[in-house]
């Protein structure tokens, strides 16, 4: 075993290793039904009895940094692996298409893993996003051999994160689709890291560039097909039927531990992962931490939280496995705490706009609403939350200088009088208006600390389009936008604060106010919008309170 695998372990504070006698089987031919050729290397101890297996199959290539955190560290600790390349990638065969093969070509992997002299019986896979969907992809069908899941920071919805509240998520979908186009993501070299800086420029000006469909033209000077493929298909278009594989979940049958973030992009198709499995009778394990997507911070416990898993589930060593099933970090206090189930129990409160930007338990009395106006020629700005991206749109972020802009409203608590602590998904229930049938409206809730800091917590948007919602008898619009889940205790002092607004730019695409499609829309109208707060328009927030 490598010093670069033995400082892995260390870092992620690993049990001692079984082995360090490893040996490596690169570029294993695996063909699949259809003829083309896959490549897989295969990771196992040099002596000693058949170790269960671990299937790791990736679009980012078998060596490097997948190889290290997947690979030789589990294979130190009493497993084998199997790293292999997904179709079209890294030395394999055919043509990578994003999500379109592999459950086609994970089952006929596993197929052949089962026909291997050293294979025990007993198979498991892990692995993080789109490592995780290809679990996800055979796991209703991959037989009783298969033992255990790790799926982390994914979805069996590949889509669903795509397309939330029916806008476009402009940042992640463009930023993954031009890197693995030209390669930057399969092939994490010195030269692409020290082009990144560059690349981060060239995506800026893309994310303004319209029409839309030139976008990839602009960030890397061709065209990429991924890109291509999600801009000309609508939400509702049957081409994303096969990367929905949301109705498989409840048939299947292994083990299985969900790991999330915070602020992760699959945060909400993770959850309703969970909850399906749930509903079918299975009993998961689920893990959310403080994280944005593919966090460093997140390795340890990850690798630590899988390797438990496999251990109770393949070895039926239950030792390392935790009493509860859910974990989940508490932002605030920042402590992990362990539950039943996900929601654990809340009571909803209802905190109320007010004006002159209030946010009270309280009802709203008699006012006049507020307005502002939504010019997409300057988008509101994305600050922080759940995108792949530039840093300063990932995560919790210091938000006062996004709500000092005139197209960003803000409703602020008192300081708190006593503690208060929410856990689970948010709603925000507002009375509006727009001047224009096509708008969005974005809401987010933030921490407001002692010292003036607005962090972000969790937000969510809701694109309006003719005819979508039924106008109230006075013309206004009942909408209720659903924020993604959070887990915050906040302490004697801490306000909160309700942020509306009607974007997040690049991490949502704009809205033009016209309609027009996703691809060619290049016309720009300013919004006049309208946020109303009084009994008859009683917008407020919807609190999940934990007592």
């Amino acid at each position: 075993m490598s010093f670069s695998t033995r400082l892995a372990s260390w870092l992620m504070r690993l049990p001692s290793a079984e082995t360090h006698d490893i040996v490596i089987t690169r570029d294993l031919q695996i063909s699949m039904p259809d003829g083309v050729v896959l490549l897989a290397d295969h990771y196992a101890p040099r002596q000693g009895p058949k170790q269960p297996a671990i299937l790791v199959r990736s679009p980012y290539g078998r060596r490097g940094f997948f190889a290290l955190m997947c690979a030789s560290p589990f294979v130190a600790r009493g497993y084998q692996v199997v790293m292999q390349s997904c179709r079209g990638t890294a030395g394999s065969g055919g043509q990578f298409v994003y999500a379109r093969r592999e459950r086609e070509d994970g089952l006929a992997t596993i197929e052949w893993l089962k026909q291997q002299e050293w294979f025990s019986g007993e198979l498991a896979m892990l692995g993080g996003s789109y490592l995780g969907f290809v679990q996800w992809a055979v796991a209703a069908e991959a037989g009783p051999e298969l033992k255990a899941l790790v799926p982390q920071i994914t979805t069996s919805n590949f889509n669903s994160f795509r397309f939330q509240g029916g806008s476009f998520t402009l940042e992640t979908s463009l930023n993954w689709s031009v890197g693995m186009t030209t390669g930057s993501l399969i092939n994490v070299s010195l030269k692409n890291i020290l082009r990144m800086g560059r690349r981060e420029r060239d995506l800026a000006r893309a994310y303004l560039h319209l029409p839309l469909k030139e976008a990839d033209r602009v960030a890397i000077g061709l065209p990429s097909e991924s890109f291509q493929n999600n801009i000309l298909h609508e939400p509702d278009d049957v081409y994303w039927e096969p990367l929905d594989l949301s109705a498989s979940v409840a048939s299947v049958q292994a083990p299985i531990n969900l790991i999330g973030g915070w602020y992760d992009i699959f945060l909400d198709g993770q959850l309703k992962d969970y909850q399906a499995l749930r509903t079918a009778g299975r009993q998961p394990y689920l893990l959310i931490g403080p994280w944005v997507h593919g966090q460093p911070a997140s390795i340890s416990i990850t690798a630590r939280e899988s390797l438990a898993w496999l251990n109770a589930q393949v070895k039926g060593d239950r030792s390392g496995l935790r009493a509860e099933p859910v974990r989940l970090f508490i932002m605030g206090t920042n402590e992990w705490r362990d539950f039943a189930a996900w929601p654990p129990p809340v009571q909803v409160e209802r905190w109320h706009l007010h004006p002159r930007g209030v946010l009270d338990a309280s009802p709203a009395s008699t006012s006049e609403p507020d307005h502002y106006l939504y010019d997409p020629a300057d988008p509101t700005p994305a600050v922080g939350g759940n995108s792949l991206g530039a840093q300063e749109h990932m995560g919790a972020k210091d938000n006062r200088k996004l709500e000092a802009r005139s197209d960003v409203l803000v409703y602020t608590s008192a300081a708190l009088a006593n503690e208060l602590e929410i856990i689970g998904p948010l709603t925000a229930d507002l009375y509006v208006h727009s001047s224009l049938e096509y708008a969005d409206f974005f809401a987010r809730l933030c921490v407001v600390e002692t010292s003036g800091k607005s962090i972000n917590l969790c937000d969510g948007i809701l694109r309006l389009t003719a005819g979508s919602v039924t106008p109230e008898k006075d013309g206004s619009l009942h909408i209720q936008i659903e924020l993604w889940p959070t887990a915050y205790h906040f302490r004697t002092g801490q306000r909160l604060r309700l942020q509306v607004s009607s974007g997040a730019h690049p991490r949502f695409i704009r809205n033009l106010g016209t309609g027009e499609p996703l691809a060619t829309g290049n016309t720009l109208k300013v919004a006049e919008q309208t946020i109303y707060h009084d009994p008859e328009h009683p917008s407020a927030l919807l609190l999940p309170v934990s007592h």
